[in-house]
């Protein structure tokens, strides 16, 4: 019989109540997932963050008051700052771009399926990225223009275990994934990821990604 896996403590964020009772029946306790809170516009969320400290924050982009983009940026600055997860209905690059030089760790259309919103929450929460294969080649290109990434470091710079590393941050893998893929400790893992950032000159995994498939290490449609 194997193991339950480990309860992940969600808040959801959408100014839809009907979104968020869809999203209640999809992320169930049964299935390793506790709804800690809910929020119906951006502004609700630090303090929401601060009282229950989720692992994940489910993120609509378009809300009344806040909208996702500067929930997310907000959130960066707070003690505990939970990775952030957008879902949204909208397939626009500008926003989706914009979410991840908020700080997002990922993004997820709606019209995705149930397993992959699940699998993508876990990810994120375990400390990974998920961008949607159907427009990450795009969303990365318009961050790329808008968030010029400073002068980087050669991929031949990597020793050949960072590029394995390297090339599944690309692909979405959270830390402790990476250790039981390749057998070794999560801990060597953040070793080796913070090795990666210095001699790229990245600062955070969203600059990896676009590293990764700029060079080539992971091609578009592989992500997730």
């Amino acid at each position: 019989m194997s193991a339950q896996p480990e309860e992940v403590r969600v808040l959801l964020v959408d100014d839809q109540e009907l979104v968020r009772s869809g999203l209640r029946r999809i992320l169930r306790r049964r299935d390793g997932f506790e709804i800690v809170a809910e929020c119906a516009d951006g502004d609700e969320v630090p303090d929401a963050v601060a009282s229950h400290r989720p692992d994940v924050v489910v993120m609509d982009l378009r809300m009344r008051r806040t909208d996702g983009i500067e929930a997310t940026r907000a959130l960066r600055v707070q003690e505990s700052n939970p990775p952030v997860l957008v879902l949204t209905t909208f397939d626009d690059d500008e926003l989706l771009s914009g979410a991840l030089r908020a700080g997002a760790a990922g993004f997820l259309l709606k019209d995705s399926s149930a397993d992959d919103l699940a699998r993508a929450v876990r990810t994120v929460a375990a400390g990974g990225s998920w961008l949607d294969p159907a427009v990450t080649a795009r969303v990365l290109s318009r961050y790329r223009r808008a968030h010029p990434s400073p002068a980087t470091g050669p991929v031949e710079a990597l020793t050949d275990r960072e590029l394995e590393v390297l090339r599944a941050i690309g692909s979405g893998w959270s830390n402790q994934e990476i250790a039981e893929r390749l057998v070794i400790s999560e801990l060597t893992v953040k070793s080796h990821v913070g090795r990666i950032f210095t001699k790229l000159g990245l600062r955070d995994r969203a600059a990896a990604i676009v590293y990764a498939f700029d060079h080539g290490v992971v091609v578009p449609g592989g992500s997730g």
